[in-house]
């Protein structure tokens, strides 16, 4: 069964850290560009930072640029996030999602994505 599952989330103070993972089962995660998204209550899903499959290119939403960092270890199957300085305004549900692309780049859409994990809750609050 192919399938990704996230995990790490959990109630953090403003300003804390946490680093998600994202495993994949059943398939390789070689071939595919990899992208977090996040959606909090109310509001759509939107992209929060993506890796293409090599690792060599990476893109993030303005709101979480030079706080989070995305990274991925294809030897062990697994994409992380990790997420610094964290402000109320990052609760949500956040969700890893694959995308075949074969090439050297990587993007944040919805419509793209082959696979998704059923994610987990994120709560900065103090």
């Amino acid at each position: 069964q192919l399938q990704l599952v996230e995990s790490g989330g959990g109630l953090v103070q403003p300003g804390g850290s946490l680093r998600l993972s994202c495993v994949a089962s059943g398939f390789t995660l070689d071939y595919y560009a990899i992208a977090w998204f996040r959606q909090a209550p109310g509001k759509e899903r939107e992209g929060v930072s993506c890796i293409s499959k090599s690792g060599g290119s990476t893109n993030y939403a303005d709101s979480v640029k030079g706080r989070f960092t995305i990274s991925r270890d294809n030897a062990k199957n697994t994409v992380y996030l990790q997420m610094n300085s964290l402000k109320p305004e990052d609760t949500a549900v956040y969700y890893c999602a694959a995308d075949l692309d074969i090439r050297a780049m990587c993007f944040m859409t919805l419509a793209r994505m082959d696979y998704w994990g059923k994610g987990t809750l994120v709560t900065v609050s103090s």
